[in-house]
């Protein structure tokens, strides 16, 4: 069995459900807003920024095996284009739902701490500390799915040159010319000869060519 490690009720991601009680079908609704963790979301790509607001609503509800919490993350996230390399920033809805368990207990309330036959199954399994529980680790993993592993600025995005790196959503006519590989040698030879020594080659290439249909 596998129990949260001295929760701190002063920890805004720390929720007391005391005020539920055990009495199976009590419910209890829950709006908090709290900074955002640090590494929020997903890292390098997107997510929240350390310290912005995240709302969050959240329905406690007790049943036999603990207290189900069913809930809503609300919150801004910003990342990078993964095609134009653009700032981009979306809201963020992330749902979830996860079962916090009574830690197994004797008739005098202490914790029994031998596994049972189940034991492979405790170790994902999350439980109340004291009446507590840290909503911090249910909703990072909530975060991570409700974003795009692959933000884009928008659907259609064409990304960057790769010749130039020029967006090209900004520049929908833009291209290079095709240079034939063939004639890219010449043409870089023109291009580092002084006039004079163009004219001086484009005669003997004609001279060549005379001699060439004489022998012939």
């Amino acid at each position: 069995m596998v129990l949260n490690a001295r929760l701190d009720h002063r920890n805004p991601l720390v929720f007391d459900t005391h005020e539920l009680g055990r009495r199976p079908g009590a419910l209890q609704r829950l709006t908090r807003t709290v900074d955002a963790p640090k590494d929020f979301g997903i890292k390098g790509v997107i997510g929240v920024p350390e310290g912005a607001p995240v709302e969050l609503e959240l329905r406690l509800e007790s049943v036999l095996e603990g207290v189900l919490v069913t809930g809503t993350a609300r919150a801004a996230a910003e990342g990078e284009c993964v095609r134009c390399l653009e700032p981009v920033e979306l809201e963020l809805d992330a749902d979830f739902q996860e079962m916090f368990s009574y830690p197994d207990a004797d008739d005098r309330g202490r914790v029994i701490a031998e596994p049972g036959d189940d034991a492979e199954d405790d170790e994902d399994r999350l439980f109340l500390e004291d009446g507590l529980f840290d909503l911090e680790p249910v909703l990072r993993d909530a975060v991570v799915l409700a974003l795009p592993m692959q933000p884009v600025c928008q659907e259609d995005c064409q990304g960057l040159c790769s010749e130039c790196g020029v967006r090209l959503s900004d520049d929908p006519d833009h291209h290079h010319d095709a240079v034939d590989i063939r004639w890219a040698a010449l043409q870089g030879l023109a291009g580092s000869l002084g006039d004079g020594e163009k004219d001086d080659m484009s005669g003997a290439e004609a001279e060549a060519g005379v001699d060439e249909k004489q022998e012939k």
